[in-house]
């Protein structure tokens, strides 16, 4: 059975599409972008700000299935410019101590044009 995750704690879908979706004690997020949850907007200017962002909405949208960033086993992450990658990768261990699988890519345009997207798939629990 197929569980749909919503949560006013991260941005809503800009598209067709859910937060995330529940299966089988696995929670597989949608890409985040740096949108504020409350303005729907893109605040932080920086691949830093942009980072925190990012993850405080994966990490509402992982508590809202049952679920947290210590429980994740996998993320991708796209960077606009891999050349942020050290800002970012500082960033990005201070929250996910847990160190999940992680693919890492540059992509030439992401949403909005803002800097970085992360998804991850978690464990529920």
């Amino acid at each position: 059975m197929l569980e749909k995750i919503d949560t006013s704690n991260a941005p809503r879908s800009i598209g067709p599409y859910t937060q995330a979706i529940k299966v089988n004690g696995l929670i597989f997020t949608s890409g985040q972008i740096p949108l504020h949850p409350v303005s729907n907007t893109v605040e932080a200017t920086t691949i830093e700000g942009q980072t925190e962002q990012v993850i405080q909405n994966l990490k509402a949208v992982l508590e809202a299935a049952g679920s947290s960033l210590d429980q994740t086993v996998k993320t991708t992450c796209f960077l606009q410019k891999m050349s942020d990658f050290a800002a970012f990768n500082n960033v990005y261990a201070k929250h996910f101590t847990n160190k999940p699988a992680r693919s890492c890519v540059a992509a030439k345009e992401l949403p909005r044009n803002v800097l970085i997207e992360i998804d991850a798939v978690a464990v529920e629990g």
